[in-house]
């Protein structure tokens, strides 16, 4: 089961309120992005598949106390994205980048794992050959 670590809206520039219908959600697997109103569509993006993160903040994101986290991901739909107007900035971005180390170590371990068993099936079949 996921655990929801952290959930935003997008906020108007202006004074910080969340006056917007995209909302972000992180979990410890993937990072959700729900937006519209009307026609609503949820996006979602495996931790795996981001490459980079980067903190941008523009002079009136930092008098408002807000930011932008931009993620390049190898994502069919979303491809490259922007996590815009968020509240709780550097603090989200650390989160997000300890939750993409442990996703990277994990599927390092699984494929050591993977490694491992074709070599010694790779020895078992070489034994029985011999």
């Amino acid at each position: 089961m996921e655990k929801e670590l952290w959930s935003d809206c997008k906020r108007v520039v202006f004074f910080g309120l969340p006056l917007s219908f995209t909302k972000y959600r992180l979990t410890t697997n993937r990072l959700f992005v729900n937006t519209g109103f009307l026609t609503q569509r949820e996006d979602e993006v495996r931790l795996y598949r981001i490459t980079d993160v980067s903190l941008s903040r523009t002079l009136m994101q930092r008098v408002f106390g807000l930011s932008t986290i931009h993620c390049n991901s190898s994502d069919k739909t979303l491809g490259n994205f922007d996590i815009i107007n968020i509240n709780a900035n550097v603090d989200i971005k650390k989160e997000l980048e300890n939750q993409l180390q442990a996703v990277e170590k994990s599927i390092n371990e699984q494929m050591k794992k993977t490694r491992n068993l074709i070599n010694l099936y790779d020895e078992k079949v070489i034994s029985m050959n011999q």
